[in-house]
């Protein structure tokens, strides 16, 4: 099976068992035998996943991992989940909105906040201020007209 991971590096994936994945809104959890690196993607043999047909069927499917399994990390750093949902608030106390998703554009990392209008903004200093996971918030150095 045809696995694209967002894991850094890519091959991490394999690293974490068991896989859980969301079918018609229930969880069911997957193992893995062996994988490997092909290209941009990983190749992974799932025990329940005996032929093509199966493996359509899960084309699209989100693979989950238990949050217990991750690294802890270093101060300063936060996992993208973890930043999904926080409110963004310029240094002038102005509200931009919520963070929705963050992308990696190759030269840094940007929040997509969603407010009255969309933002993307870089999340790297010196446009970001904080980060505060306690207060559910991210304060910015950005222009709300940009």
């Amino acid at each position: 099976m045809k696995i694209f991971s967002h894991t850094n590096p890519r091959e991490n994936i394999l690293t974490y068992k068991p896989w859980h994945i969301e079918v018609s809104e229930q969880w069911q959890t997957l193992e893995f035998t062996n994988g490997r690196v092909q290209g941009k993607t990983i190749v992974a043999k799932i025990k329940e996943i005996d032929n093509r047909e199966q493996a359509r069927d899960l084309i699209g499917t989100d693979i989950y991992i238990e949050k217990s399994q991750l690294p802890k990390l270093d101060g300063g750093k936060h996992y993208w989940k973890d930043l999904i949902g926080l409110e963004v608030i310029g240094k002038t106390g102005f509200a931009f909105g919520k963070v929705e998703n963050l992308m990696d554009t190759g030269s840094n990392h940007v929040i997509v906040v969603r407010g009255e209008k969309e933002y993307w903004i870089p999340y790297v200093e010196p446009f970001l201020i904080e980060t505060n996971l306690k207060e559910q918030k991210i304060t910015v150095d950005w222009d709300e007209n940009f």
